[in-house]
């Protein structure tokens, strides 16, 4: 059972999704948005348009190490120089830690939780068939829970998953189905180091903020059951999914900030401006002819939401399931 407050804010974020639809996009603060990730930023702002719905901007920066000083500011200038304007805010991850500890200690009264000590080397050790993600064997399990620190070490925090399947809406494919111990495994919520897990606080956010469209890149199809089991622990509904296909460079190669793929900087340097980079990134979806330009919001003139979902649906690759 929840404590009244989250049952409160759980309530309130229902009315609020009630009202209308919610988008939202999430960026890390750990560099330049590469056109990928600002490619997502421009969909999810239109998805949200199109259904006459609010689009809120959050920073996930819980990973401090991973943070990157003027990161931020930067990606607040680059959406407002395409165009892409968010209602309120930014949320930000690093000021609701207080929420997250929250919600963990419910799941962990309820019995939802139990510490894990199983180190690195053995987690790297359990093996997985034909390439696919390893799934966790609920090795802990049943261990005693015990919190406290052992050999000078913490337990990380696993949600202890029941058998059954985890299930979502996908806008734009075959609705998601994962078998809940047999191919997600018990998800880790908090690791060992004290760091809140990335499942935890996004599930948490999307539910409380009351969002009801996510729009994403299909890399995290797969990570979108660890999310659902905890939105529906906590008693509530998950939002629908658009998994979009991921933009690749002229090598095929995908996009990342871990190759340090270019973001608008260049394209500036060139002599593009902010229409033309609209232009650009919705001609990768086929969304407008190459080498059109025009502003995000000429580009939420020329659709209706049915008709892009058609569109992006033709478009989309299928999501690598695991």
């Amino acid at each position: 059972m929840l404590p009244d407050h989250l049952q409160q804010r759980i309530a309130a974020a229902a009315r609020l999704r009630a009202e209308g639809p919610r988008g939202r996009y999430a960026p890390s603060p750990t560099g330049p948005q590469h056109l990928g990730n600002l490619r997502t930023a421009l969909l999810s702002w239109l998805i949200a348009r199109l259904q006459g719905g609010a689009w809120l901007l959050r920073i996930d920066d819980l990973d401090t190490p991973r943070n990157r000083p003027g990161a931020e500011a930067a990606i607040l200038a680059d959406l407002t120089w395409l165009g892409l304007h968010w209602d309120g805010g930014p949320v930000r991850q690093s000021a609701r830690r207080g929420l997250y500890a929250s919600v963990l200690s419910a799941l962990r009264r309820s019995g939802g939780l139990y510490p894990c000590r199983c180190s690195r080397r053995l987690l790297a050790d359990i093996s997985a068939p034909h390439g696919a993600t390893a799934v966790y064997p609920g090795i802990c399990r049943g261990a005693p829970l015990a919190w406290g620190p052992q050999q000078g070490r913490l337990p990380s925090w696993r949600l202890a998953l029941q058998p059954g399947w985890l299930r979502w809406q996908e806008q734009l494919g075959p609705d998601g189905c994962l078998d809940a111990r047999g191919q997600v495994g018990d998800v880790v919520l908090r690791r060992a180091d004290g760091f809140l897990a990335y499942h935890l606080a996004t599930a948490v956010d999307d539910l409380l903020l009351g969002i009801s469209d996510v729009v994403r890149g299909n890399d995290l199809w797969a990570a979108t059951a660890p999310q659902v089991a905890v939105i529906e622990r906590l008693g509530g509904t998950p939002p629908r999914f658009w998994h979009l296909p991921l933009l690749h460079d002229a090598a095929g190669q995908r996009l990342s900030k871990r190759e340090r793929a270019a973001g608008l900087e260049p394209l500036r340097q060139r002599g593009l401006d902010a229409p033309a980079v609209v232009g650009m990134l919705a001609a990768s979806l086929d969304l407008v002819p190459p080498a059109t330009r025009l502003s995000a919001d000429e580009l939420r003139q020329h659709w209706t939401l049915e008709a892009l979902r058609r569109q992006l649906r033709q478009t989309a690759q299928p999501a690598t399931k695991t």
